[in-house]
C-alpha cells in the first residue's frame, strides 16, 4: 500500500493556491471582509484541502468522489467550520433586528422576528425565547434579537422548559451585564461578543492549522518519497523539536488500540509545545497511508486526529473563549457560550450530533432535577467540550462517507 507523491499532488495545486489566497483573512469583523465572508473562504479551503488528506489514507479514493476510510481532521473541519458560520449568521440576522428597531421599534416580538424573515417552527422556537426574555425586563427587539442567536442552532433544545427558563436568564444577565446604557446598545454588545468570538476562533484555527496544512503540503509536494521518519526529522513548526515530536509519535503508535482512546495530552505530556502533536499528527497520516490492514490504518488516523484537535481546542479556541484582556465593549465571553452550549449542534452531511443528546445521554452531573444536562456544560471550559468533540468524531467514524456531503457556502444577508 505504497503512494508516490505524483497520486497526492493531483489535489495539492489547487489547495495550496486557494490556502495563498485565504492566508491573509482577517482577524477582526473590521478589517474588510464581514465574518460571514471570511467564513465562506475558509469553509471552501477546508473543502479543497480534505481529499488531498484523504487520498493519503486512501488508495482508492477518486477525485470528487466519497471515501469509507476513516477521514483526517482536514474532513470535520469544513462541517465545523460551517456551524462556527451559522453562528454568525444569527449574529448577522440579529444585527439587522437592531438596526430596524433604531427606525422603528416593533410592537411584538413576532413583528421583530418578521424582520428577519425567521418563519417556520424555529420561529416559533424563537418566539418563546424572545417572551422569556421580555418576561425578565428586555424591551421587544432586545429580546427579539438576542433570540434570533439561536436561529441555526438546535432550538428544539428549548423545548425542555428548564433549558428555556435557564437559557433566558443567561441571557437576559448577560443583556443586563453590558456595557452599555441603551437597551439596543446593550443588545449588540451581546451580538457583537458571540460573533467576535466565533469569527476569532474560526480565523485562528484556520491560520494555524490551516497554515501549517499548507506548509506541508508545500515540503511534501517537492520532497520525494515521503515517510514518516522524514516528516519527524525534516518538518517542523515554531517550538517543535524532532525528540519530541518522535516521542507522541511513538506513544500514538502504542496505544493506537487502547480503550478509551488517549486524549488527556496533558497529562501524558506534561509541559510540551502541541506543535509537536501536529508535527507527530502528520507523520502519523504518512503512517497510517503505508499500514496494511484497515483496522490497523484507522486505529492510527483516530490517533492523529486527536494530536490535531488538541492543538485546535487547547490551545487555538481556549484562548479566543477566555482572552486574557478582554474587550471594554463585550460581555463575559465565557458565560455567554454557556448561556448559548445547550442548543450546539454540528451537521456531518446527513449525520447530526447535538451537545443535547449528548448531555441527556450521561448522568445528571449535578444531580439537580431542576436543572437539565445540557445546561450543566460550558462550550468555553476545555474539559466541558473536549469529550464532547470527541463523541462526535465518533459518529463521524460510524458513517464516514456520509462526511462527503460538503456544506453549501452561507451568504452574508448583510452584504452588499
Amino acid at each position: 500500500m505504497t503512494e508516490g507523491p505524483s497520486r497526492a499532488s493531483r489535489y495539492v495545486v489547487a489547495a495550496l493556491l486557494l490556502s495563498t489566497v485565504f492566508s491573509a483573512a482577517p482577524a477582526r469583523a473590521d478589517d474588510g471582509n464581514t465574518p460571514l465572508e471570511d467564513n465562506r473562504h475558509i469553509t471552501e479551503f477546508y473543502i479543497q484541502i480534505s481529499p488531498t488528506f484523504q487520498a493519503l489514507l486512501d488508495p482508492d479514493f477518486q477525485p470528487g468522489g466519497t471515501s469509507s476510510v476513516r477521514p483526517s481532521w482536514f474532513l470535520f473541519a469544513p462541517h465545523a467550520s460551517q456551524s462556527a458560520g451559522k453562528g454568525m449568521l444569527g449574529a448577522a440576522l440579529a444585527r439587522h433586528l437592531l438596526d430596524a428597531a433604531r427606525g422603528r421599534p416593533s410592537l411584538s416580538a413576532p413583528e421583530a422576528l418578521g424582520r428577519a424573515g425567521l418563519t417556520g417552527v424555529s420561529h416559533l422556537a424563537l418566539e418563546q425565547l424572545s417572551l422569556e426574555l421580555m418576561f425578565q425586563g428586555l424591551p421587544t427587539d432586545a429580546a427579539a434579537a438576542l433570540s434570533a442567536l439561536t436561529t441555526a442552532m438546535n432550538v428544539e433544545a428549548l423545548a425542555d422548559p428548564r433549558t428555556l427558563t435557564l437559557t433566558a436568564t443567561r441571557l437576559a444577565l448577560l443583556y443586563w451585564s453590558a456595557p452599555a446604557w441603551h437597551p439596543l446598545d446593550k443588545a449588540k454588545s451581546v451580538v457583537l461578543t458571540l460573533e467576535r468570538t466565533l469569527h476569532e476562533g474560526n480565523v485562528a484555527i484556520f491560520t494555524d492549522i490551516g497554515g501549517t496544512a499548507t506548509a506541508y503540503l508545500t515540503w511534501r509536494q517537492s520532497a520525494g518519497t515521503v515517510t514518516p521518519e522524514r516528516v519527524l526529522t525534516e518538518f517542523s513548526r515554531p517550538g517543535s523539536s524532532p525528540a519530541r515530536a518522535r516521542l507522541a509519535y511513538d506513544y500514538a503508535l502504542a496505544h493506537a488500540f487502547d480503550t478509551p482512546r488517549p486524549y488527556a495530552f496533558d497529562t501524558i505530556f506534561p509541559g510540551m509545545n502541541s506543535q509537536n502533536l501536529m508535527v507527530a499528527g502528520l507523520a502519523l497520516y504518512e503512517k497510517a497511508r503505508l499500514t496494511p490492514g484497515l483496522q490497523a490504518r484507522e486505529a492510527i488516523i483516530a490517533m492523529a486526529n486527536n494530536y490535531l484537535a488538541w492543538r485546535e481546542q487547547h490551545d487555538i479556541v481556549q484562548a479566543v473563549f477566555t482572552p486574557a484582556w478582554p474587550r471594554w465593549d463585550e460581555v463575559s465571553r465565557s458565560a455567554l457560550m454557556r448561556a448559548m452550549t445547550p442548543m450546539l449542534v454540528v451537521h456531518f452531511g446527513s449525520l447530526e450530533w447535538t451537545l443535547a443528546d449528548y448531555a441527556y445521554a450521561r448522568p445528571d452531573r449535578d444531580g439537580n432535577p431542576l436543572t437539565s444536562q445540557p445546561t450543566e456544560y460550558n462550550w468555553a471550559t476545555f474539559w466541558d467540550r473536549w469529550p464532547p468533540i470527541l463523541d462526535s468524531f465518533e459518529l463521524g467514524y460510524s458513517d464516514p462517507e456520509a462526511l462527503w456531503e460538503m456544506p453549501e457556502p452561507l451568504e452574508d444577508p448583510l452584504a452588499g
